[in-house]
């Protein structure tokens, strides 16, 4: 994807309304991109990928010829939306209410 592509892509998904942050998480679960400030974002890109990793297994154990391609939770306070690809995983947080 193109730097130019990434920023149109942030973007389109920060116009949308209710949403709060966006944090994007190599492999590893480092952060390499965020609209949130530093602490939050390694709050969320170290629990999230945790959480994709173990989502990821729980669908494999179940059919190994499956794979998780969207996890969505929807909590009082946030709807979070992670987007797992090859590379890295997209983290969307928004607000419920506005849904």
């Amino acid at each position: 994807m193109k730097v130019t592509e990434i920023e149109e892509t942030f973007k389109r998904i920060s116009a949308h309304k209710g949403v709060i942050g966006i944090v994007v998480v190599n492999h590893e679960g480092i952060p390499i991109r965020s609209t949130l400030d530093n602490s939050v974002t390694i709050q969320y890109a170290g629990l999230f990928h945790q959480l994709t990793q173990k989502a990821r297994s729980t669908v494999r154990d179940i059919d190994p010829q499956n794979d998780l391609t969207f996890l969505r939770i929807r909590s009082k306070k946030h709807e979070i939306m992670v987007a797992p690809e090859k590379d890295y995983l997209m983290i969307v947080i928004q607000s419920p209410k506005v849904l």
